[in-house]
């Protein structure tokens, strides 16, 4: 476990971000349990809220989404995203709830890619190989954040050459912004001065039944893809592009995600479950509904929408239940499910593949919405 000094833990009211604002959120978390200084620079919980009651709570270390508050059909404010209650207990975990993932999300093979003849290594931090930038990817970084208004939050980094081995200074500004129709707009932008791979998402894990010490088993999961990437044995793709017609893979229509999890179906038996890449049917449309996650207990629903080609489909496989969270909870085994919208695995080894090459004077642009909504029975 990570050992890492915080100081200038800061709580009386009036040296919080705003002096004289309420120190305690909707969803009970204290701000001052945010306030802090790492690496020389301060971090802080930023809320979202919009007129119908909904409120996101971000802190800029990781710019990491720590709760999202949702009605579900009685009208109960509802946390439906797993996170810790302090910056202390964030930068004590391996884990990477709610964060920012970059400079690659997902997997490159052994942590090596090659542009213009010559070969970068990376660390090498999942079975031999490079995952979700490295130890010290995006998700460890404490980001410079400016809240223009209560429904927005800006964040930027400007990751040097040589960061984690990739090359090019590549300046990064993440925008979440908060609408009235209960959706959170994540906004992803990147310029380089030098070419380099980019694969920017979002790693929240969400559990929407009202309980985030439960199991995610009953919740329904739609993905609007005809094919996914199979993958190795280490969860490296194997360049292929197989449909998911008869397979357990087939989300189509909505399947509950315990349903066909267990069947030995090789692929489920690699990824200890679902953790594959969907290949999205919605060719690069935010409009098009990519993802659909219900759960029957709460009523909320929530559906994602993307620019990108992809969305890598998570159902906890690895959580252990060691996780203690917010209020307490003990975060089990399948605890959770993510779905993060991202170009596919290994692209940058895989010609074939939608490329995540970014040169200069180009301008990486990615949107992922998140949007809540609530069933009846």
């Amino acid at each position: 476990m990570k050992k890492v000094w915080i100081v200038g833990i800061l709580a009386a009211a009036c040296l919080l971000p705003s002096c004289g604002e309420k120190n305690e959120t909707l969803s009970g978390l204290n701000k001052s349990d945010f306030v802090s200084e790492i690496a020389g620079k301060p971090t802080a919980l930023y809320v979202l809220e919009n007129a119908k009651g909904m409120e996101v709570c971000i802190t800029n270390y990781g710019g990491r989404i720590v709760s999202i508050l949702v009605p579900d059909r009685n009208g109960k404010p509802t946390d439906v995203a797993l996170g810790y209650g302090s910056i202390r207990d964030y930068v004590n975990s391996d884990g990477n709830f709610g964060a920012l993932i970059g400079r690659y999300g997902n997997r490159i093979a052994q942590g090596k890619f090659t542009l213009n003849g010559t070969e970068y290594q990376l660390p090498r931090n999942n079975n031999g190989h490079c995952l979700h930038g490295g130890p010290q990817g995006f998700h460890t970084k404490v980001w410079d954040a400016v809240q223009p208004d209560g429904r927005t939050l800006t964040l930027k980094y400007l990751s040097p050459d040589g960061d984690a081995g990739f090359p090019g200074n590549l300046d990064v500004t993440v925008t979440y912004s908060l609408t009235d129709d209960n959706a959170l707009s994540i906004l992803y932008e990147a310029t380089t001065d030098r070419e380099t791979v980019v694969n920017l998402t979002n790693h929240s894990y969400f559990n929407l039944s009202g309980n985030l010490g439960s199991q995610i088993f009953d919740h329904s999961v739609m993905i609007n893809a005809d094919h996914y990437t199979p993958v190795d044995s280490l969860l490296i793709p194997t360049s292929e592009i197989a449909p998911v017609e008869g397979t357990p893979l087939d989300l189509r229509r909505p399947l509950p995600v315990g349903q066909r999890i267990d069947e030995p179906f090789d692929q489920l038996l690699k990824g200890r479950g679902y953790d594959h890449n969907w290949v999205l049917n919605t060719n690069g449309d935010t409009g098009q509904l990519a993802a659909k996650v219900v759960s029957p207990e709460s009523g909320i629903a929530l559906e994602v929408y993307t620019s990108e080609p992809g969305i890598q489909f998570y159902t906890g496989n690895f959580m252990n239940g060691t996780e203690v969270g917010k209020s307490n909870y003990i975060y089990p085994f399948r605890g959770a499910l993510c779905l993060e919208t991202q170009h596919y695995p290994d692209s940058p080894n895989q010609p074939a593949f939608p490329s995540t090459t970014l040169r200069p004077g180009e301008k990486y642009v990615s949107k992922c919405i998140y949007r809540f909504t609530v069933e009846t029975r």
